[in-house]
């Protein structure tokens, strides 16, 4: 369970051994066994004792922006905690193998993007050759991510880069063209989003972000090591490479609520600047849905588990990875 804590007001105590919830309808208990992580937004509070008891049940604590990007975290010094991880991370990330490691997370990433866009029928046949066109301008992308080599992923990171930021715009392109005319977007944008699908994507991909930094930390990866992404300062650049093969899901369902025109206006507010910010229903939706999908179960490397519990399993793999590293070199 994910308690999620954005409205104004609300504030997270202890009380006798258990979570209490206090806010303006009232109060409501949670027992702490039944949490994986708390997310507190701007506006609402957790007493130290609340913060305690997170931490001695190991529920991972992480504070969110207006956008649902995660800025700082509390969590158990019992996470993980073997230094040669670290050590040989760091190993790692110069190292010949991380060139391998990076080129297969970008290739999933594109055979992820394929993947949905095969899955979404399409009754119009322009759309579906212009799509389809698209397509295999993404194909072309990996074609290109599988034939590049380097000593070490600085060695090509620029290029990479480039062509991944192609894909990416062919892969939305395509999107764009598989949803209901009023939600049609110029291209992505950030920081803030400028329409309600990059609204919805924006803070998806956040909770995204929280879940894999919080998946990364308690297998003893340092998350602000990074492979491919830039070394910026006081960043995660680490769930930043780790994240591109999960953001199909969030991509799933953003574009399956705009399908269904599940999201109207009254879910998002719009801003002078163009600004587009999704207010306290449309959070509720895009959570509650996010979080539906990721705890349904999926098969992955012979595995039957939730979309979460395969975050979970995969940080765990890298550490192991990372644990064994020297040893295999």
């Amino acid at each position: 369970m994910e308690l999620i804590l954005n409205t104004f007001g609300t504030y997270l105590t202890k009380d006798n051994n258990t979570f209490m919830v206090i806010h303006k309808d009232g109060k409501q208990r949670i027992d702490p066994t039944k949490l994986k992580s708390i997310s507190i937004s701007k506006g609402a509070q957790i007493s130290s004792d609340a913060a305690l008891l997170a931490i001695e049940h190991q529920i991972d604590v992480f504070f969110v922006d207006r956008g649902g990007n995660p800025q700082g975290r509390i969590w158990s010094n019992r996470f993980g905690s073997v230094s040669t991880i670290r050590r040989n991370q760091l190993d790692f990330t110069f190292s010949k193998e991380a060139v391998s490691w990076i080129k297969g997370i970008l290739e999933e990433k594109i055979d992820n993007q394929v993947a949905l866009l095969y899955s979404i029928a399409i009754k119009d046949p322009v759309v579906d050759r212009k799509v389809r066109a698209f397509i295999n301008r993404l194909e072309d992308y990996k074609t290109k991510i599988q034939g590049i080599d380097g000593e070490v992923v600085s060695d090509i990171a620029p290029t990479l880069r480039g062509w991944e930021g192609n894909a990416s715009r062919n892969y939305f392109a395509a999107i764009n063209l598989l949803i209901p005319e009023q939600f049609r977007f110029e291209g992505r944008s950030q920081h803030p989003a400028t329409d309600i699908f990059n609204a919805l994507l924006n803070y998806g991909y956040g909770i995204l972000y929280g879940k894999v930094e919080g998946a990364l930390i308690k297998a003893g990866i340092d998350p602000y090591i990074g492979v491919f992404h830039r070394d910026d300062y006081a960043r995660p650049v680490l769930a930043f490479d780790f994240i591109e093969k999960f953001r199909v899901w969030v991509d799933f369902v953003v574009l399956s609520l705009i399908r269904q025109e599940v999201i109207t206006e009254d879910c998002v507010s719009r801003r002078e600047d163009g600004a587009v910010w999704l207010e306290a229903l449309g959070k509720r939706i895009l959570i509650q849905s996010i979080n539906d999908y990721m705890e349904e179960p999926i098969l992955q490397d012979g595995l039957s588990r939730s979309r979460a519990t395969h975050i979970i399993l995969a940080a765990q793999k890298l550490a192991k990875h990372f644990l064994e590293y020297n040893k295999n070199n």
